[in-house]
């Protein structure tokens, strides 16, 4: 049996597979395998970036970083599923961020 690649799966077998991770990445933790923890979470947000639309960020705009509270990235560029930019306050090298971990700035009130 050859597996699906997330971009190759529906959203709802993507949901299944977050879901099927976030469990394995659950007991993983409990049981204190901790680099299986992280694979497993790192697996789920890949599958998470297959759920939003690359066109919604926009390079030029700053987002929050959801995995790091506090910390800011500006985007400059979209390649595939990763955001490439620069963490704010950083030593401003550039990096990619896969697109689930960005999140909007809110716009005042």
């Amino acid at each position: 049996m050859s597996e699906k690649k997330y971009g190759e799966m529906s959203e709802q077998e993507l949901r299944t597979e977050i879901a099927n991770l976030k469990e394995k990445s659950r007991k993983a933790e409990s049981l204190g395998i901790i680099n299986e923890y992280a694979v497993y979470e790192r697996k789920a947000t890949m599958a998470q970036s297959y759920l939003i639309d690359p066109s919604n960020i926009k390079p030029g705009n700053m987002y929050r970083i959801s995995s790091d509270p506090g910390m800011f990235f500006q985007v400059e560029y979209i390649k595939g599923r990763f955001a490439w930019g620069y963490r704010l306050g950083g030593d401003k090298y550039e990096e990619a961020l896969p697109i689930s971990l960005l999140e909007p700035i809110k716009e005042g009130k």
